[in-house]
């Protein structure tokens, strides 16, 4: 998928910095055993703590943090499954950034979020949906 997604970053020192990532929900259609059981929506904030070094103009980092996932709209097996509604997970990334003018960088990054919930049916819990995506972004960014 392409969704658009807005990354905040504020530096606390020349490397060290944090990065809040933001997007759009996300529709999933869930399969059980290759056979469609439902669908559900998912907005997954995620707050990372970056180390950015610099490597004679490009600017490469590493990051770890948490996910904050809240699942919504969900509809599996007719109404007779549900999920735990919210979840945290890891979250790693490595990326870099590319001076392209003044004040303004070409950022390439790699994110794995992993992104699961428990499934259960009449209150009872038969099992778990994971996500898990690896994330590749391109963006454009400006700093003050």
């Amino acid at each position: 998928k392409v969704i658009p997604e807005v990354d905040i970053t504020y530096f606390f020192t020349k490397n060290i910095a944090a990065e809040l990532i933001l997007t759009v929900p996300q529709k999933h259609t869930l399969s059980s055993k290759g056979t469609e059981i439902g669908t559900l929506r998912h907005l997954p904030p995620t707050l990372t703590l970056q180390y950015h070094m610099d490597a004679g103009g490009f600017k490469p980092y590493v990051g770890a943090g948490v996910n904050y996932t809240r699942f919504s709209s969900v509809n599996i097996l007719g109404g007779a499954a549900d999920i735990k509604r919210s979840s945290f997970g890891l979250a790693l990334q490595a990326g870099v950034d590319i001076p392209v003018a003044k004040n303004v960088y070409l950022n390439l990054d790699l994110k794995k979020v992993y992104i699961g919930t428990d499934v259960s049916v009449g209150g009872k819990g038969v099992g778990s949906f994971k996500v898990n995506p690896v994330l590749f972004g391109v963006g454009v960014g400006y700093r003050f």
